[in-house]
């Protein structure tokens, strides 16, 4: 029998679960606060639900699941025509959310403002900051077609991070839809505009050079790209010169109203930019997209979007909806890195009491010691001392002994 868990997947030490408990707790406060509403949903979903919900390259991450029973068999004798899964588990929590609000549409309010915890599964070649199981940490709201949701989503995804310690980060903001329209009028044809995004969006990792050869690569209109080429070198990617080049000045507008508001909330606790090459990763957007990213730290902390079709594929009608979602693991691997304290923890200590010892009233103490302190009741080991420093390794902050009122503090206390 092996004993370590499956690649890409972790056992979580106490210490580390006490953190993302703590963390999780804070943002879920911030997110309540605002009057958002928590929510479950299974791990599985059927799986034509998910290979039709425009994840992008998640539709290759999914972790199918076998038909049971007489299906397989049936599925096995058909021979390569069969298909073999028809459930898997999801990739994120965004098409899970659009089914249950489709199915308990008639049950909610209007607008739907949603919270969702849990754990998502991508099929990913495991390496740092790539986990096959992971947890994330998303508000969206449904039913909301103007641009305040963005802001109000923006805002309170903000203050949560600064809840828990971020500083110094940048909220970036784009339209797909100003992008789109500019791509467009460059002469990229639309039904290519969704891969001509994706290599735009690797721009501050290659830049204009990188996107030029890699649009070359794809066998773009080679007048196209070279009209996107002269715009990026004019070296003006303001959103004034970008929505020039959109055909609905709505659209610009828009944004301009989301990052206007955006700065004014921030004051000086947090930037907003517009980023012209923000495209995000997954087909199912549909308008403004968002990230936040810190300088100390390489890649996104959180991000979302608007995606006003993906309610519409389960009941015909469109459904506007738009949505953040914090990076839950990197942010618990940043703060644990920077050796992160939980603000205000009680002491952990444990009580230890001998053997033959009234356990009744060991637990009484243990309780009226829980008023300071957070207090573990364990049996006194015969070599006191050792037990005593497997305590201190293990993160206790002292000892207290049944029927005495001193505690026994450690030299790593505090």
């Amino acid at each position: 029998m092996k004993i370590q868990p499956l690649k890409g997947m972790r056992d979580l030490l106490p210490a580390e679960q006490t953190l993302r408990d703590y963390i999780q707790g804070q943002i879920l406060e911030v997110y309540r606060a605002a009057g958002f509403e928590r929510i479950s949903t299974p791990l599985l979903e059927d799986l034509e639900n998910l290979d039709k919900s425009e994840g992008g390259e998640n539709l290759n991450l999914i972790f199918k699941v076998l038909k049971r029973g007489d299906k397989l068999t049936a599925a096995l004798a058909a021979g390569p025509e069969g298909q073999l899964a028809d459930m898997g588990l999801r990739y994120d929590l965004t098409l899970p959310l659009s089914r249950y609000y489709a199915a308990n549409r008639s049950a909610l309010p209007t607008p739907f403002k949603v919270i969702q915890t849990d754990r998502v599964f991508r099929a990913e070649r495991p390496q740092k900051g790539r986990l096959r199981e992971f947890v994330q940490c998303d508000i969206d709201i449904l039913g909301d077609e103007s641009p305040n949701a963005e802001v109000e989503l923006i805002d309170v995804t903000a203050r949560a991070l600064l809840k828990i310690g971020f500083e110094d980060f940048t909220v970036n903001i784009n339209d797909r839809r100003i992008l789109r329209g500019m791509l467009e009028s460059m002469g990229f044809a639309p039904d290519t505009l969704d891969s001509v995004c994706i290599t735009f969006d690797k721009m501050d990792k290659v830049g204009p050079e990188g996107v030029r050869a890699e649009l070359t690569e794809k066998q773009m209109p080679p007048a196209a790209v070279e009209a996107l080429a002269a715009f990026l070198a004019g070296g003006d990617m303001s959103l004034e010169a970008v929505a020039a080049r959109c055909a609905d000045p709505a659209i610009a507008g828009d944004l301009q109203y989301v990052l206007k508001t955006v700065r004014r909330l921030a004051g000086d606790k947090y930037k907003v930019a517009y980023c012209p090459s923000l495209v995000r990763g997954q087909g199912y957007y549909t308008g403004m997209v968002f990230e936040v990213v810190c300088p100390r730290f390489a890649g996104a902390v959180a991000g979302g979007g608007r995606y006003d079709n993906m309610v519409g594929k389960f009941l015909g009608q469109q459904v506007p909806a738009v949505g953040f979602s914090i990076g839950f693991e990197r942010v618990c691997g940043i703060l644990l890195e920077q050796g992160y304290q939980i603000p205000g923890a009680k002491p952990k200590i444990a009580l230890l009491y001998p053997a033959g010892a009234d356990f009744a009233a060991v637990l009484a103490q243990a309780e009226s010691l829980r008023a300071g302190h957070t207090v573990t009741v364990l049996a006194q080991g015969k070599k006191l001392g050792k037990q005593l420093a497997g305590l201190e390794a293990a993160g206790f902050a002292g000892a207290a002994f049944a029927g005495k009122d001193e505690i026994k503090w450690f030299a790593s206390r505090g």
